[in-house]
């Protein structure tokens, strides 16, 4: 307790580490969005440029949806599991290391708190009450940075990976089938730009960023991948037809 300092604690509130998790999912969802976005609209709109037929179009949205969503889902899941399996094995070698060495545990969580600003009686003060609370995870906390109870669930961030694509590529699909065949490509075009603009915008405001170039970068990125797409599509179709 600090003198002449006021801390209000309400139930509820949440702590910085929760906000700040879920700041990094939602970012996570607005990329994996962007992307399902990108690839998909790419994708139709490259076919549109070979054929108006719109089973074809179907086909390989359709097709783009499903192999991307189950790629990022596969791709979260091996990069999560990896990360969850190291952090594992750190938290395996701190118990260890607590069972096997606890006056020296001790000392560095001491040490630890000292190099943080805290006088020489004041961290051994509170290394003695974290100790005596809970040693393991006063030494996670400080040491590794993690806590033992929320590790990231690999299954769960494949799942919101491919949920968030799945949302992302709708948005172009359902843009490209739904006009009629003579404006597919440009109604096309400017939902995914309205969209790249507003994805762009959401995920520099979540990350504290000016919004400005963030959308710039993605709505030029987007739009020079469709008409690079669609003019392939078109070429290809007129030298295959």
């Amino acid at each position: 307790m600090v003198r002449g300092a006021a801390v209000v604690m309400h139930a509820g509130e949440p702590h910085d580490a929760a906000v700040s998790g879920r700041l990094n999912w939602l970012r996570a969802g607005v990329l994996g969005a962007n992307d399902g976005i990108v690839s998909t609209a790419g994708l139709v709109v490259g076919v549109a440029g070979a054929t108006t037929s719109t089973g074809p179009i179907l086909t390989a949205g359709v097709a783009g949806l499903v192999a991307g969503a189950v790629s990022m889902a596969l791709g979260e899941y091996v990069s999560v599991s990896s990360q969850r399996d190291t952090e594992n094995a750190l938290l395996d070698k701190e118990r260890h290391e607590l069972a096997a060495f606890p006056e020296e545990e001790f000392e560095e969580l001491v040490a630890l708190y000292e190099a943080k600003g805290l006088s020489a009686t004041t961290a051994r003060q509170v290394a003695r009450e974290l100790t005596d609370n809970d040693a393991f995870a006063a030494h996670a906390d400080i040491e590794l940075r993690l806590d033992p109870d929320e590790l990231t669930n690999p299954w769960q961030a494949a799942g919101a990976s491919a949920i968030a694509f799945t949302a992302g590529s709708l948005l172009p699909l359902t843009a490209i089938l739904l006009p009629p065949p003579g404006i597919r490509a440009v109604v096309t075009f400017g939902v995914v730009v309205a969209a790249l603009a507003a994805t762009g915008y959401l995920s520099a405001r979540l990350g504290g960023a000016r919004p400005g170039r963030a959308v710039l970068r993605l709505v030029v990125g987007g739009a020079v991948a469709m008409v690079a797409t669609y003019g392939i599509g078109a070429l290809v179709g007129t030298t295959v037809g």
